[in-house]
């Protein structure tokens, strides 16, 4: 049974600015946010703002919800643990999978009960609509997590018209593993964008949690999610996210962006970060993500592509968002 805390009401004070947008050299706006740097050792290295007060880590929780699908019993590895803990771009490999992965338990496309969407990928779609596509439970950046969920509830017995239910014997397994893996109570329960429930957690707790699959027992439900998830980066997001490329370029490091500008990392050491953009503003994540990840001493040139964040003027390169800290 999850145990909750509840949150604190009392208004927190501003936090501080972690990126700045700057314009034709002038500075027209602000982003404000949380994060948290860890030694290896799991010490506190770096806080800015209030990393300690409970967020929605989005789709950052997703390595946690793919843990407790492997300690349900089903058998994942490879592609199919990766796109479990995917936020998918909806390229053709990702939804080729998804479809496979329903019909391996006699499951279809209509089981999911994702939000029609359209592919999370802007190129991918803007092909996928000049082929005649619309939205789909199936293009939905959460189906391969949803699968994974239905396919487990199908090998244990388990209701699958109820998976998203919080009172769902699976959902009470991903509160369990949340909390254990953060290192402290489930704050607060909601409903993410694809209708899943979503624990909240410290941003300490989510660089805990990251941490702590990165350096789990060879073997054990949280190792194998990130092993899968670092061996197969291209279906945990896509051929053209951040997080790909930095599991590829980065060996042994374990990445996972969350909307609303969460954003969880951890190398194979122990040292880890995540830190969340208070306005939910993605343009912010990519310049703050490689700062953090230069304070971690991460140097290599997927950090500079990552945090390219240029402004344009007509068709010109005029400014950049850039981190402030």
């Amino acid at each position: 049974m999850t145990s909750f805390i509840a949150p604190s009401t009392s208004p927190s004070p501003a936090h501080p600015v972690l990126a700045e947008v700057v314009r034709s050299g002038f500075t027209e706006g602000h982003h404000r946010g949380s994060l948290v740097v860890l030694a290896a050792d799991g010490s506190v290295e770096l806080a800015l703002g209030d990393p300690a007060a409970p967020v929605f880590p989005r789709s950052s929780n997703k390595p946690m919800q793919a843990a407790a699908i492997l300690r349900a019993g089903l058998d994942l590895s490879g592609e199919r643990l990766a796109l479990a803990a995917a936020s998918h771009s909806g390229e053709d490999f990702h939804l080729d999978l998804v479809r496979t992965m329903l019909a391996e338990h006699g499951l279809k496309p209509d089981d999911l009960q994702t939000p029609p969407d359209l592919p999370l990928d802007p190129v991918q779609a803007e092909a996928y609509l000049a082929a005649g596509g619309v939205r789909e439970p199936l293009t939905m950046n959460c189906s391969g997590k949803h699968a994974a969920m239905l396919a487990v509830c199908v090998r244990n017995g388990w209701d699958t018209a109820t998976y998203l239910d919080p009172a769902h014997p699976l959902q009470r397994l991903v509160g369990e593993v949340v909390a254990e893996s953060a290192g402290e109570p489930v704050a607060a329960l909601g409903t993410d964008g694809c209708g899943a429930p979503l624990m909240a957690i410290g941003l300490v707790g989510l660089a805990r949690a990251f941490r702590t699959f990165v350096l789990a027992e060879p073997g054990s439900a949280e190792r194998r999610v990130a092993d899968a998830m670092r061996a197969h980066p291209e279906y945990v997001a896509g051929t053209r996210r951040p997080d790909t490329w930095l599991m590829r370029e980065v060996p042994g490091t374990l990445s996972k962006m969350g909307a609303e500008a969460v954003q969880a990392v951890a190398l194979p050491d122990g040292r880890a970060l995540a830190f969340k953009i208070d306005d939910g503003s993605t343009r912010a994540l990519g310049p703050v993500l490689a700062r953090a990840l230069g304070l971690l001493g991460v140097d290599a040139p997927v950090v500079a592509r990552i945090g390219s964040a240029p402004l344009l003027g007509g068709a010109a390169e005029v400014g950049e968002i850039r981190a402030a800290f």
